[in-house]
């Protein structure tokens, strides 16, 4: 017999043999032992993770002549003829070239025929899939209801394109992909059993590029030992794949790491003399810096599997974490506009310089700060000339922008003694929370009485001579409420001065009262409300704001529903109507019935939403339920008996009620209140069967 690939010959020919899937073999070999067997399968999984392998296992299980077991001999007639494919009792269907519903009526005509040598009759339909959906009308029935000898395993790489009729008529089991270390694990038995010698970084290579796929593996490993003519090396594997070997991607990144911009664009050329896909070279360097960031997260979890452990925990202690971090995202940004570089070569430099122009300052750059916002640079670098900044800094008065420097007079004006030898204090540093709290035109700084007026017998100080007379300023206070009219306290008088020109007396405002831009005209002001208090519209918006707002209470009928109206509120919710249909009929209330006729009465508030096409899709669901032919007709009255949409509305009230009793009798609510003084917002509260079908 010539050479059977490693694929065939290595296939496995019981459970026991299966590399991977336990989640999956576990299930059957319970299912085959405790004779608990379904008889419909579905496997679903990537090409070459064993749904064909263990479908074959599973009829020679069935039909062993030792008996059902989970363990076939693999000796007798029937299970040699099972590894041998040449079963009578194994009808294997390839769905994808069997599509027509013509080849799927074709096999169920033999499906009530009983097998003729072993005990079940075994369909194996590989890429389910592929099926019309005529076939798998036909094929639901059988699936369903197949005769007791008769055992269905569908195979599919894609069971999203499965009805769900045939998911649930079937037992699911979902293969895993192979990992690389399975892979490799699983070659290195292969190899070492069929004497072939090989090297571990080779098989590494083969576990990657299968992606997930066993019979890949072995197919890539029978090319990989006609290449190496006999042997499986790093090397030949390399070059059979195309991929880059390690030690050139350590170059370029050791280039990087230096700054060395001459030995980055070397390396790029010996890359350029293997004619590499510039893509791929991308995507083994994210490959190097994602297990750098594993060396440095945690460096037991770097394996070596490409025989560079050690160079990658040395570039994990060279690199820092935010470069390696800051490397990726630009080669990841890179590879997706790789494609759109003129020259493939060219654009991969262009990501390698943008790395070395761009990469994070080096330790011996100092490392960056928040700089506190409306401060200088320099000022920013030193804290103290920060603080002695604040500490020095005075703190200009406030004078109105029209008026010239030199006019302006000082806020808290000194009244002059009568006693020459008094001398003033000075006023402590003033800012702007104390000039608010000084300020005796505001309502709340007010004295309890007025002190009498001193004469003025000294002249005016000074502009820059800020003095205050009151020893100690009083504290602000919190903002009071509304004062009654008769409490306000008169005006200030304007104080005034007359210029050094002669010219016209300036008038000074009070601080909190500035202004830099001219006073509305006449036009512009809008009266208020009369109030007594002065201050009515705050009263009104703290009033609105304390009071919970509450929706408006649905309107309640004006008698509860007997006779036909209590008939129609039983026959609503059987009626097949929904949308703004059922809004009509949950608002309508039966009236009369007379001579096949029925009478309905809507309200009038819901007309809007009623036309001719509703009245007819009512009557339609009406003749349909009650199964005969009414004549319905809908009058715009409001109804005197209580409808469907009233009857859902009290009953809500009625759960809401008892809920927020519950609430207020609980022992734990009253126990808070009383002790904490806590309060029960009744708009927070909702009943259980609520919150229940929220959730559904």
């Amino acid at each position: 017999m010539g050479y059977q690939v490693l694929a065939r010959k290595w296939r496995p020919r019981s459970f026991r043999e299966m590399v991977g899937q336990g989640h999956v073999l576990k299930a059957l070999i319970n299912a085959l032992d405790n004779q608990r067997l379904h008889h419909a399968y579905l496997f679903t999984g990537t090409r070459g993770v064993g749904k064909t392998t263990i479908a074959r296992i599973i009829a020679k299980c069935l039909n062993c002549e030792t008996g059902i077991t989970s363990t076939p001999c693999g000796t007798c007639s029937v299970c040699r003829e099972v590894d041998e494919g040449r079963f009578v009792d194994l009808i294997e269907i390839d769905a994808a070239s069997r599509t027509k519903v013509e080849d799927t009526r074709e096999l169920l005509d033999n499906v009530q025929y009983a097998p003729s040598r072993g005990r079940f009759k075994v369909y194996l339909i590989d890429e389910v899939h592929m099926l019309s959906s005529h076939s798998f009308n036909a094929l639901l029935k059988t699936l369903e209801e197949p005769p007791p000898y008769v055992k269905f395993i569908l195979a599919t790489t894609d069971p999203q394109k499965l009805p769900a009729t045939i998911l649930s008529r079937c037992l699911q089991f979902a293969l895993k992909n192979m990992t690389p270390e399975r892979v490799v694990e699983h070659l290195s038995h292969v190899l070492g059993a069929e004497g072939i010698p090989f090297e571990e970084d080779a098989l590494w290579l083969l576990g990657r590029a299968a992606d997930g796929s066993m019979r890949d593996a072995m197919s890539l490993t029978d090319q990989a030992i006609a290449f190496g003519e006999g042997r499986v090396q790093a090397a030949d594997v390399r070059a059979m794949l195309g991929t880059l070997d390690h030690g050139q991607v350590f170059d370029v990144l050791q280039a990087l790491l230096e700054g060395d911009a001459k030995g980055l664009l070397a390396a790029v050329g010996h890359l350029a003399e293997q004619g590499p896909d510039w893509g791929g070279v991308l995507a083994e360097m994210l490959n190097v810096l994602h297990r750098v960031a594993v060396a440095q997260a945690l460096p037991e979890a770097v394996d070596n599997g490409h025989g560079d452990r050690e160079r990658v925990l040395a570039l994990a202690q060279a690199l820092p974490a935010e470069d390696v971090q800051f490397y990726y995202q630009m080669g990841l940004i890179g590879r997706r506009d790789l494609p759109l570089a003129p020259e493939p070569r060219g654009g991969f430099e262009m990501v390698l310089l943008r790395m070395l122009a761009f990469r994070p300052a080096g330790e011996s750059a100092p490392p960056a700060q928040l700089k506190p916002a409306g401060i200088s640079q320099a000022t920013a670098d030193s804290p103290k000339a920060v603080a002695d900044i604040v500490a020095t800094a005075p703190v200009a008065p406030s004078v109105p922008i029209g008026l010239p420097a030199v006019q302006a007079k000082p806020i808290f004006a000194p009244a002059a003694k009568s006693e020459p030898e008094s001398k003033p204090e000075p006023l402590p540093e003033r800012t702007s929370q104390t000039l608010a709290a000084d300020d005796p035109d505001l309502p709340w700084n007010t004295p309890a009485a007025p002190e009498p007026e001193v004469p003025v017998q000294a002249p005016a100080p000074a502009p820059e001579a800020i003095l205050d007379t009151r020893a100690e300023p009083p504290p602000l206070p919190p903002m009071p409420g509304p004062t009654p009219a008769s409490a306000v306290p008169p005006a200030p008088e304007v104080d005034t001065e007359v210029d050094d020109n002669g010219g016209a007396p300036i008038e000074y405002q009070p601080a909190g009262m500035l202004r830099d831009d001219d006073p509305p005209a006449d036009d512009e002001y809008y009266p208020a409300e009369a109030d007594s208090s002065g201050y009515g519209f705050l009263d009104d918006l703290a009033s609105h704001a304390a009071e919970p707002v509450t929706p408006a209470p649905p309107r309640l009928a004006a008698e509860p529903a007997t006779g036909l109206a209590l008939r129609w509120l039983e026959l609503y919710p059987k009626l097949p109507v929904s949308g703004l249909t059922g809004s009509i009929a949950a608002n309508c209330s039966l009236v009369a019935v007379e001579d096949g006729t029925w009478l309905l009465h809507l309200d009038p508030d819901q007309g809007a939403l009623f036309n001719a096409t509703q009245q007819r899709r009512l009557n339609e669901a009406l003749n349909q339920h009650l199964g005969e032919a009414i004549t319905l007709k809908i009058e715009l009255i409001r109804p005197s008996q209580e409808t469907p949409a009233q009857a859902a509305a009290r009953r809500r009230a009625e759960r809401q009620q008892d809920a927020e009793q519950a609430i207020a009798q609980d022992p734990f609510i009253r126990q808070l209140a009383e002790r904490f003084g806590a309060t029960v917002r009744s708009d927070t509260i909702e009943p259980l069967d609520t919150l229940a079908n929220q959730g559904e």
